[in-house]
């Protein structure tokens, strides 16, 4: 028999230890409620914290709730997770996880989570969005989290590493996204050290505020036109979203695309991305999780660091764009065919 809390349709109980068949365990067998807060639905990272709390046998579910980009479905997944009793909230993106607890700012403001433990992942800036004070310390005794991305420093450097004359980087941003809108000004700030020339154009918005699938190809021929070599997608779900549409308009223009999502490179035209797996993120996030469940205090426990990355090269993509890696540095590329 499913346990099934209130407004939560019982085809979207995920229990730990039965993901895949939808069955949930009986009520009596399960004592803690892990929430899932997720973006553009359950992903690899998802999929990660649930295998890790189903691998590493933690008597608990996982209740997954999808905002499906619409951000006005956060102050119902808030209320929820208090009306269930969730033991943990996770959440996915800066969207979800300023929604979900909001900035530093915020703290006692009863609109947001502090009363319950969040861990966050898929954060590109968790300290520029004022989510966190550090690292080391969330400065929220409610909180912690995962780091995912590779910094920025590195993703220059192996862009330059696979061509060595790379001059002039572009990147197309979501105005409307904090996450979106600092990481350019991350990378901006490495332009003089790293000695590159940035240029970033905003996407355009609809009346609602949205930004627009259609100005993504006009925008990529701007930056052509200004002498843009290689696009970086920063961060941005919306791109990550309409990744062939990105990935398509960069190569019509014969402009390299860098990921830091390996899938823009395994399913889109992306010629290289610099990543952590996703579902190695998830299981960083399951860890969190499991010590929180065990009794320690999130705002104890600091961020935690994936420290294994991947690069992956499309070489189909390498031969549209008639741009070929080094022999050096297909020695430890994963390369996809």
């Amino acid at each position: 028999m499913k346990r099934v809390w209130p407004g939560i349709g019982a085809g979207l109980l995920l229990a730990a230890g039965m993901i895949g068949n939808g069955a949930a365990p009986a009520a009596a067998a399960t004592h803690k409620i892990v929430m899932m807060v997720t973006w553009i639905g359950c992903e690899d990272v998802c999929k990660g914290v649930q295998d890790y709390i189903a691998e590493n046998k933690i008597d608990a579910e996982v209740v997954v709730r999808n905002a499906a980009g619409d951000k006005t479905r956060f102050a119902g997944f808030v209320q929820e997770a208090r009306a269930m009793k969730a033991d943990v909230v996770v959440t996915w993106g800066t969207n979800a996880t300023l929604s979900i607890v909001g900035t530093l700012a915020d703290q006692g403001n009863k609109a947001f989570l502090d009363d319950i433990p969040v861990v966050f992942t898929v954060v590109a800036d968790p300290v520029g969005a004022k989510i966190t004070e550090s690292y080391d310390k969330t400065g929220r005794p409610n909180l912690t989290g995962t780091r995912n991305r590779v910094p920025e420093t590195v993703n220059i450097k192996s862009i330059r590493r696979y061509q060595p004359d790379f001059q002039h980087l572009g990147m197309l941003f979501d105005p409307s996204a904090p996450n979106s809108v600092n990481k350019v000004e991350e990378v901006k700030a490495l332009t003089g050290d790293l000695d590159f020339t940035l240029d970033a154009l905003p996407l355009d918005l609809d009346a609602s505020g949205a930004p627009m699938v259609e100005s993504i190809a006009p925008k990529m021929e701007i930056l052509k036109r200004a002498g843009v070599e290689w696009v970086y997608l920063g961060s941005s779900p919306f791109l990550e979203k309409n990744q062939d549409a990105f990935t398509g308009a960069a190569v019509d223009d014969e402009i390299a695309v860098l990921s830091p999502y390996e899938h823009l490179v395994t399913e889109s035209q992306a010629l290289m991305s610099v990543a952590a797996r996703d579902y190695d993120v998830g299981n960083l996030a399951g860890q969190q999780v499991a010590s929180v469940l065990n009794g320690s205090k999130p705002g104890d426990l600091p961020v935690l660091a994936i420290d294994q990355f991947a690069y992956l090269v499309n070489m189909k993509v390498a031969k549209k764009l008639n741009l070929y890696p080094p022999v050096e540095f297909l020695q430890f590329v994963v390369k996809v065919e």
